[in-house]
Protein backbone atom coordinates (compact mmCIF):
# COMPACT_ATOMS: atom_id res chain seq x y z
CA UNK A 1 0.00 0.00 0.00
CA UNK A 2 1.43 3.16 -1.31
CA UNK A 3 2.05 6.47 1.77
CA UNK A 4 -0.45 9.08 1.08
CA UNK A 5 2.37 11.74 2.37
CA UNK A 6 5.49 12.14 3.90
CA UNK A 7 4.60 14.98 5.60
CA UNK A 8 1.33 15.25 7.59
CA UNK A 9 -0.51 19.13 6.75
CA UNK A 10 1.89 20.44 4.26
CA UNK A 11 0.80 20.70 0.34
CA UNK A 12 3.07 18.17 -0.65
CA UNK A 13 3.64 17.78 -4.57
CA UNK A 14 5.20 14.40 -6.39
CA UNK A 15 7.53 14.54 -9.25
CA UNK A 16 8.84 12.28 -11.25
CA UNK A 17 10.05 11.72 -15.05
CA UNK A 18 10.08 10.13 -18.07
CA UNK A 19 12.17 9.17 -20.94
CA UNK A 20 15.33 9.55 -19.25
CA UNK A 21 17.30 7.04 -20.63
CA UNK A 22 15.81 7.37 -24.34
CA UNK A 23 17.97 8.25 -27.16
CA UNK A 24 15.34 10.07 -28.71
CA UNK A 25 12.38 12.97 -27.63
CA UNK A 26 11.60 15.02 -24.87
CA UNK A 27 11.98 14.35 -21.70
CA UNK A 28 8.68 14.68 -19.47
CA UNK A 29 8.18 15.31 -16.02
CA UNK A 30 4.95 15.84 -13.42
CA UNK A 31 4.37 16.96 -10.57
CA UNK A 32 0.97 16.22 -8.72
CA UNK A 33 -0.86 17.53 -5.55
CA UNK A 34 -3.15 15.08 -4.41
CA UNK A 35 -5.78 15.19 -1.35
CA UNK A 36 -4.27 14.60 2.10
CA UNK A 37 -6.30 11.61 2.31
CA UNK A 38 -6.34 10.71 -1.01
CA UNK A 39 -6.99 6.91 -1.49
CA UNK A 40 -6.38 4.77 -4.53
CA UNK A 41 -5.63 0.76 -4.48
CA UNK A 42 -4.72 1.07 -8.48
CA UNK A 43 -2.03 3.24 -8.07
CA UNK A 44 1.51 2.22 -8.20
CA UNK A 45 4.85 2.65 -10.01
CA UNK A 46 4.48 3.25 -13.84
CA UNK A 47 6.13 0.68 -14.92
CA UNK A 48 4.56 -2.17 -12.97
CA UNK A 49 0.96 -0.92 -14.88
CA UNK A 50 -0.23 -2.29 -18.41
CA UNK A 51 -1.11 0.26 -20.74
CA UNK A 52 -4.38 0.41 -20.46
CA UNK A 53 -3.78 0.37 -16.71
CA UNK A 54 -1.88 3.50 -17.31
CA UNK A 55 -4.53 5.82 -19.39
CA UNK A 56 -7.38 5.22 -16.92
CA UNK A 57 -5.30 6.19 -13.83
CA UNK A 58 -4.27 9.42 -15.81
CA UNK A 59 -7.95 10.64 -16.12
CA UNK A 60 -8.63 9.41 -12.32
CA UNK A 61 -5.47 11.37 -11.02
CA UNK A 62 -6.50 14.29 -13.24
CA UNK A 63 -9.90 14.35 -12.04
CA UNK A 64 -9.07 13.75 -7.77
CA UNK A 65 -5.71 15.83 -7.81
CA UNK A 66 -5.76 19.52 -6.57
CA UNK A 67 -3.59 20.55 -9.07
CA UNK A 68 -1.27 18.69 -11.59
CA UNK A 69 1.11 19.55 -14.62
CA UNK A 70 3.73 18.54 -16.99
CA UNK A 71 6.92 19.75 -17.79
CA UNK A 72 8.72 18.88 -21.21
CA UNK A 73 12.92 19.80 -22.13
CA UNK A 74 13.53 19.18 -25.49
CA UNK A 75 16.43 17.04 -26.81
CA UNK A 76 18.26 20.42 -28.15
CA UNK A 77 18.09 21.28 -24.37
CA UNK A 78 19.08 17.80 -23.14
CA UNK A 79 22.27 18.26 -25.71
CA UNK A 80 23.08 21.40 -24.24
CA UNK A 81 22.68 20.64 -20.47
CA UNK A 82 22.80 16.93 -19.93
CA UNK A 83 19.93 14.70 -19.52
CA UNK A 84 20.62 15.09 -15.39
CA UNK A 85 19.90 18.65 -15.69
CA UNK A 86 17.29 18.23 -18.12
CA UNK A 87 15.37 15.79 -15.82
CA UNK A 88 15.30 18.50 -12.83
CA UNK A 89 14.34 21.05 -14.88
CA UNK A 90 11.18 19.38 -16.76
CA UNK A 91 10.34 18.34 -12.77
CA UNK A 92 10.82 22.66 -12.00
CA UNK A 93 8.60 23.22 -15.27
CA UNK A 94 5.84 21.18 -13.76
CA UNK A 95 5.89 22.88 -10.58
CA UNK A 96 6.04 26.25 -11.89
CA UNK A 97 2.72 25.72 -13.89
CA UNK A 98 0.96 24.23 -10.58
CA UNK A 99 -2.05 26.68 -10.11
CA UNK A 100 -1.37 25.71 -6.09
CA UNK A 101 2.04 26.02 -4.66
CA UNK A 102 3.15 23.02 -2.95
CA UNK A 103 4.80 23.39 0.68
CA UNK A 104 6.95 20.44 -0.05
CA UNK A 105 8.26 18.36 -2.58
CA UNK A 106 8.58 14.47 -3.20
CA UNK A 107 11.46 13.88 -5.80
CA UNK A 108 11.69 10.31 -7.29
CA UNK A 109 15.69 9.62 -7.15
CA UNK A 110 18.46 10.28 -4.61
CA UNK A 111 19.63 13.72 -6.35
CA UNK A 112 17.64 17.03 -7.07
CA UNK A 113 18.34 20.77 -8.28
CA UNK A 114 16.62 22.78 -5.43
CA UNK A 115 13.34 24.62 -7.14
CA UNK A 116 13.53 27.81 -5.22
CA UNK A 117 11.33 28.39 -2.05
CA UNK A 118 10.44 25.12 -1.50
CA UNK A 119 12.21 22.15 0.43
CA UNK A 120 12.32 18.95 -0.99
CA UNK A 121 13.17 15.57 -0.16
CA UNK A 122 14.62 13.00 -2.64
CA UNK A 123 13.19 9.34 -2.03
CA UNK A 124 14.82 6.48 -4.18
CA UNK A 125 12.23 4.52 -6.13
CA UNK A 126 9.51 6.95 -4.65
CA UNK A 127 6.87 5.98 -7.17
CA UNK A 128 6.69 2.62 -5.71
CA UNK A 129 6.50 4.65 -2.02
CA UNK A 130 3.92 7.71 -2.56
CA UNK A 131 0.79 8.24 -3.96
CA UNK A 132 1.66 11.35 -5.37
CA UNK A 133 5.20 10.13 -6.96
CA UNK A 134 3.17 7.27 -8.39
CA UNK A 135 0.90 9.52 -9.73
CA UNK A 136 3.11 12.10 -11.19
CA UNK A 137 5.16 8.84 -12.84
CA UNK A 138 1.68 7.65 -14.39
CA UNK A 139 1.24 11.38 -16.28
CA UNK A 140 4.58 12.12 -16.82
CA UNK A 141 5.07 8.52 -19.07
CA UNK A 142 1.27 8.87 -20.68
CA UNK A 143 2.01 12.39 -21.77
CA UNK A 144 5.60 11.26 -22.99
CA UNK A 145 4.36 7.92 -24.72
CA UNK A 146 1.70 10.25 -26.39
CA UNK A 147 4.39 12.67 -27.98
CA UNK A 148 6.32 9.62 -29.25
CA UNK A 149 3.18 7.74 -31.08
CA UNK A 150 2.78 11.34 -32.69
CA UNK A 151 6.57 11.56 -33.66
CA UNK A 152 5.95 7.90 -34.73
CA UNK A 153 3.70 9.00 -37.57
CA UNK A 154 6.60 11.76 -38.72
CA UNK A 155 9.70 9.06 -38.68
CA UNK A 156 8.58 5.37 -38.51
CA UNK A 157 11.02 3.67 -39.63
CA UNK A 158 13.01 4.08 -36.13
CA UNK A 159 9.61 2.30 -34.34
CA UNK A 160 9.32 5.01 -32.14
CA UNK A 161 5.57 3.59 -31.16
CA UNK A 162 6.80 0.63 -30.02
CA UNK A 163 10.08 1.52 -28.20
CA UNK A 164 9.49 5.05 -27.37
CA UNK A 165 12.53 6.34 -28.08
CA UNK A 166 14.52 3.75 -25.84
CA UNK A 167 17.75 2.11 -27.31
CA UNK A 168 15.87 -1.22 -28.25
CA UNK A 169 18.09 -3.59 -31.47
CA UNK A 170 15.60 -2.11 -33.96
CA UNK A 171 15.94 1.53 -33.35
CA UNK A 172 19.90 1.14 -33.36
CA UNK A 173 19.93 -0.50 -36.21
CA UNK A 174 17.53 1.89 -37.81
CA UNK A 175 19.89 5.00 -36.73
CA UNK A 176 22.40 3.40 -38.55
CA UNK A 177 20.48 2.84 -41.41
CA UNK A 178 18.64 6.15 -41.78
CA UNK A 179 20.93 8.26 -39.62
CA UNK A 180 20.15 10.40 -36.76
CA UNK A 181 16.50 12.65 -36.79
CA UNK A 182 16.29 16.00 -35.49
CA UNK A 183 14.56 14.91 -32.69
CA UNK A 184 17.42 12.20 -31.25
CA UNK A 185 19.92 13.28 -28.47
CA UNK A 186 23.04 13.78 -30.61
CA UNK A 187 24.72 13.48 -27.15
CA UNK A 188 24.19 10.00 -26.21
CA UNK A 189 25.82 7.48 -27.32
CA UNK A 190 23.30 6.49 -30.51
CA UNK A 191 24.86 3.29 -31.81
CA UNK A 192 25.65 1.67 -28.88
CA UNK A 193 29.04 1.46 -29.76
CA UNK A 194 31.34 4.50 -28.35
CA UNK A 195 30.73 6.36 -31.96
CA UNK A 196 29.03 9.60 -31.98
CA UNK A 197 29.72 10.35 -35.57
CA UNK A 198 27.66 9.28 -38.93
CA UNK A 199 28.98 8.64 -42.11
CA UNK A 200 26.45 8.84 -45.13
Amino acid sequence: MLLPYLHKGLVEAGCDEAGRGCLAGAVYAAAVILPADYENELLNDSKKLTEKQRYRLREMVEHDALAWAVGVVTPEEIDRINILNASFLAMHRAVDQLTLRPQHLLIDGNRFNPYPGIPHTTVVKGDGKYLSVAAASILAKTYRDDYMNRLHEEYPQYDWAGNKGYPTKKHREAIKRYGPTPYHRISFNLLGDGQLSFDF
